[in-house]
């Protein structure tokens, strides 16, 4: 009796064995860039979805977006004196890890709430915005084009008017148009937008 429940132990444990190396188990910070990015959480919140108005959701971001963004704030092209050490980081552990750590992400929306009447007014306002971001907001991944769907919406506002005088990128040519659009709208539309784009779902 006490060998056949020793022989059904050890049993046990290789099953365990066997499981855990076949990623079976696998934890939270067993993604090869879990742990390069736990210095974004402090920010960006846990599994990069963040809980600020004002710190951007990384969460389900494609990674081919992220490592662009990465790469202009660690050489200045984006200027930031925030992120320009933490785009070096990155790079330095490893963007594509990183990237593909928050691309494998499930993004949890913003959970800042959207007045109603405002939600209503960026609806109408975002016909221009469509033609990249297309009607979903989801954007196009194979141009570049982010997703704007649930959304930080104090960032989005932020970027709207970096983007509007042209300190966001400054001088780069493939951005020019969007540059041209924001110009054309009005200041006050950007947290209707914002709060728009982040009630999406």
């Amino acid at each position: 009796m006490r060998t056949t429940s020793r022989l059904s132990a050890i049993v046990a444990g290789l099953a365990a064995t066997v499981a855990f190396a076949a990623g079976a188990w696998a934890g939270p910070l067993d993604h090869p860039g879990a742990l390069k990015a736990l210095t974004c959480a402090a920010c960006h919140g846990a599994a990069g979805n963040s809980q600020s108005s004002s710190m951007p959701i990384l969460a389900g971001m494609n990674a081919a977006y992220f490592k662009k963004q990465i790469e202009a704030y660690a050489t200045g092209k984006r200027p930031s004196p925030e992120m320009e050490p933490y785009g070096k980081q990155v790079r330095d552990l490893g963007a594509d890890d990183i990237a593909a750590y928050f691309a494998s992400q499930t993004m949890q929306p913003s959970p800042v709430p959207s007045d109603a009447a405002a939600v209503q007014r960026g609806r109408v306002a975002s016909a221009p915005c469509v033609v990249c971001h297309r009607e979903n907001g989801r954007g196009d991944p194979a141009t570049g084009v982010p997703s704007l769907v649930g959304q930080a919406p104090g960032y989005m506002v932020e970027q709207m008017t970096l983007f509007k005088q042209d300190r966001r990128n400054p001088g780069d040519a493939s951005l020019a148009a969007l540059k041209a659009l924001m110009k054309t709208i009005p200041d006050a539309a950007f947290a209707d937008l914002a709060a728009y784009y982040s009630s999406l779902r």
